[in-house]
């Protein structure tokens, strides 16, 4: 029997206007608003989540930075995994920023690193990937309580750590995604832990080993997560129906629309979340339970597990097999779903919450 070791089960904070009841049918209560977004946190944590990401985005929905300052009140156990886009803010008072949230959530801020163009900027991957890179180093530097003397391609500086601390004067955990060759190196020489897309069983794998022999070099060792929508119902039909109406009114035109908005939707992952649906069978459908229809509507993360609760626990267990240490998950509308996911999953999924850094 496969011992596997306790997973981070994470929920999505839909800060970025990404929320429906039928992919493309904008209903106005569904949009990101504070109180949308506050009772999408608060049920997560009732529900028995571990973390919930705050993505980020410009043109869409509510400031992922302020709503965590806004909700660290209203939490007693739930950990908030912040996106941040490099270069948006200069290292140091980043540095500030994460420290003040972590004091206020008691230790339990995580990190997502987002290494995309920000907005009206139009950078190569290369120098874009070598910004991210220098952004890790000098920050977990600077949250570790150390001095920087740093001179790089984007970060110059002579500094001292502020004086404001994490609640274990540490950098929080780093997590970071990609999948072109440049993504790869950085996350080997300086993520935490690893997120990857929706993608076929043999292909996760393929990551995963790419990824440990990277970090390897470096003398580094990675955790790996995997974000992906869920549908789950009490029956693998009911659940198949859920997710055709999901897309029922859906217009191919406004799934372009919607997938083009995005300031990552040239990205080699979106590229690969593009295949898969190629490669899909006529249902979306491009392994077991792994639907991409889901990706009509969406420029990133693009498919879904969908089944009954025992279908869903397998194949998440499958990826656990493979070496995933962490899940990220979501569904539509994003506070039914937790619902279903909590009630019908969750409690057979052997999670371990994790602990502040205190």
């Amino acid at each position: 029997m496969t011992t596997r070791p306790p997973v981070e089960v994470s929920w999505f904070g839909a800060l970025c206007d990404d929320d429906y009841a039928q992919l493309g049918v904008v209903d106005p209560a569904l949009r990101s608003s504070w109180e949308h977004c506050r009772a999408i946190a608060v049920a997560a944590e009732a529900g028995g989540y571990d973390n919930l990401l705050l993505p980020s985005g410009y043109a869409l929905g509510i400031d992922g930075t302020a709503f965590a300052g806004g909700l660290a009140p209203l939490l007693a156990r739930l950990h908030l995994l912040l996106a941040v886009r490099c270069g948006e803010l200069w290292v140091p008072q980043l540095a500030r920023q994460i420290a003040t949230l972590d004091r206020m959530l008691d230790g339990r801020l995580t990190v997502n690193i987002i290494s995309s163009d920000l907005p009206g900027e139009r950078l190569p991957a290369g120098p874009r990937y070598r910004r991210t890179l220098e952004t890790m180093q000098v920050l977990r530097r600077l949250l570790d309580g150390e001095a920087v003397s740093f001179h790089g391609e984007f970060l110059d500086l002579d500094l001292d750590p502020p004086s404001a601390r994490t609640a274990d004067g540490r950098c929080p955990p780093l997590y970071f995604g990609g999948l072109s060759e440049e993504a790869r190196e950085v996350a080997a020489a300086a993520a935490d832990v690893y997120l990857m897309w929706p993608d076929t069983l043999p292909e996760v794998a393929a990551i995963v080993a790419d990824l440990r022999a990277r970090a390897a070099r470096h003398d580094r060792t990675l955790r790996f997560g995997y974000r992906v929508h869920v549908v789950v119902r009490e029956t693998e039909a009911e659940a198949r129906a859920a997710a055709a109406h999901l897309v029922a009114a859906l217009d191919d035109e406004e799934g372009r629309r919607i997938r083009e908005r995005s300031l990552d939707s040239g990205s080699r992952g979106v590229s690969r979340q593009a295949e898969l649906r190629d490669a899909a069978t006529d249902d979306g459908f491009v392994e077991d339970h792994l639907w991409t229809g889901i990706g009509r509507a969406r420029s990133g993360c693009g498919a879904a597990i969908v089944g009954d609760p025992d279908q869903v626990l397998a194949k998440l267990d499958s990826y656990r097999d493979l070496g995933i240490e962490a899940f990220i998950l979501s569904g539509y509308p994003h506070l039914a779903e937790a619902e279903h996911f909590g009630r019908l999953v969750l409690p057979h999924l052997d999670h371990a919450p994790l602990r502040p850094r205190v």
